[in-house]
C-alpha cells in the first residue's frame, strides 16, 4: 500500500497515489474520446471541455455518495466534508454524477448526445482500469478476508486494518475479525460517548510492531478487490469498443436492421455490464455497509449493489429505446 508516493522538493507536498492514477486514467480516456470521436467532433476543444466538467463531477460525486454513505462521521465536523485530501470518494457516485453532467453538456451544446455517449462509455471503462489500482495503493475499497493463494495483506492502520480490528454492526459483524489487545489503542472519553482509536504506529513498541508486522496481529489475507474490479473493466472497454465498431460498420453498410447497432446502443451495454459486475464484486468487498436491498427481505446488500442493478435495469431499457429510434445526423448543429 503506498498512499503516498513521494514528497516534490522544497515544499512538504507529497504525490497521493489515488490522485495520480485517476490524472492517468483521465488522460487515457481523454485520449481514447478525442480519436473516437474526430469523425463527428465540429471543435476539439469541446471534448477537452466536456472533458474537464467530467473530472470535476466525478471529483464531487464520488465525495458527495462517500458523505452521504457516512454522513454520521461528518455531524460533528461538517467542515471535514470539504477535506477531500484525507480520503473518503467513491467512484460509483462520481460515474452518476459525472454521467449527467456530460449528458447536460452535450445537450446545451446541441450535440450528437448518443453518439458522445458510446465513446464516453469506452473511456470510462478505461479509466476505470487506472483509478482501481489507486485504489489499491491507497487501500480503500479492499475486500474480505480469505485464504485464497492470491489475497493480500495491508499494513497496520490501513482501512482493512482498522475494519477488522473492530466489530462492524453495520455488516452484521458483533465481534472483530482480528482480536487485538488493549494496548494497541487509544481511548478517548467526552463525558458521554467513550471511543478508542489505533494508536499511530510511530507510538507502538518494538515488541508490538513485530507483532503487526510478523506475528500474530497482522492483518488478515483479503480478497484485492481493487485489482479484481481493474482486471474486469480492461476486457469490458476492449469489448464496448469492438460493439461500438460494429456499430459503426453497420452504419456504413446502411444495414439499419442490425440488432443493438443504433447510437447509443454502446452506452446502455456499459451500465449493464459495469452494473452486475458491481453487483458480484460486493459479495467480495468488507468496506461498505449492509444495507435494506429490494432485492432481499432482510439488510444484506449494500448501496451499491441497489445501484448496480439499477444502472442494469437501465442500460437493458436504454438499449432497447435506442434500438427503435432513427440516428441523428454525423455531423452535429453548429
Amino acid at each position: 500500500m503506498y498512499p503516498e508516493l513521494f514528497e516534490l522538493p522544497f515544499t512538504h507536498l507529497t504525490v497521493k497515489s489515488y490522485g495520480l492514477m485517476m490524472v492517468i486514467g483521465f488522460l487515457a480516456a481523454i485520449f481514447v474520446i478525442r480519436r473516437l470521436s474526430r469523425h463527428f467532433t465540429p471543435d476539439p476543444g469541446l471534448i477537452t471541455n466536456a472533458a474537464l466538467y467530467t473530472l470535476i463531477a466525478g471529483v464531487v460525486g464520488a465525495r458527495l455518495f462517500y458523505v452521504v454513505h457516512y454522513f454520521d462521521k461528518f455531524q460533528k465536523h461538517p467542515l471535514e466534508v470539504f477535506a477531500i485530501w484525507k480520503g473518503g470518494l467513491e467512484l460509483l457516485g462520481g460515474v452518476v454524477l459525472a454521467i449527467v453532467v456530460v449528458f447536460f453538456y452535450l445537450w446545451r451544446h446541441k450535440l450528437p448526445i448518443r453518439r458522445y455517449l458510446d465513446i464516453l462509455a469506452i473511456g470510462l471503462m478505461l479509466a476505470l482500469v487506472f483509478g482501481r489500482i489507486g485504489c489499491f495503493l491507497n487501500g480503500c475499497c479492499f475486500g474480505r478476508p480469505t485464504d485464497k493463494l492470491w489475497g493480500v495483506r495491508f499494513p497496520y492502520g490501513s482501512f482493512a486494518y482498522s475494519s477488522q480490528v473492530r466489530p462492524d454492526p453495520q455488516r452484521n459483524r458483533p465481534e472483530p475479525q482480528l482480536e487485538l489487545p488493549a494496548g494497541f489503542f487509544n481511548y478517548s472519553y467526552d463525558g458521554t460517548v467513550s471511543a478508542k482509536f489505533l494508536k499511530p504506529y510511530e507510538q507502538l513498541t518494538e515488541q508490538q510492531k513485530d507483532m503487526v508486522n510478523y506475528g500474530p496481529y497482522r492483518c488478515l489475507h483479503v480478497h484485492p478487490t481493487q485489482l479484481y474490479s481493474s482486471a474486469i473493466a480492461l476486457p469490458i472497454c476492449l469489448l464496448l469498443y469492438l460493439f461500438w465498431r460494429r456499430a459503426q460498420n453497420v452504419g456504413t453498410s446502411k444495414n439499419a436492421g442490425r440488432l443493438f447497432s443504433k447510437p447509443g446502443c454502446t452506452f446502455g451495454l456499459m451500465l449493464i455490464l459495469y452494473g452486475l459486475t458491481r453487483f458480484f464484486l460486493e459479495f467480495l468487498r468488507d468496506d461498505n455497509p449492509f444495507e435494506y436491498a429490494w432485492w432481499a427481505i432482510y439488510k444484506g446488500g449494500t448501496v451499491s449493489q441497489n445501484l448496480g442493478i439499477y444502472m442494469a435495469v437501465l442500460g437493458t431499457l436504454l438499449m432497447l429505446m435506442f434500438q427503435r429510434m432513427k440516428p441523428r445526423a454525423a455531423s452535429p448543429k453548429s
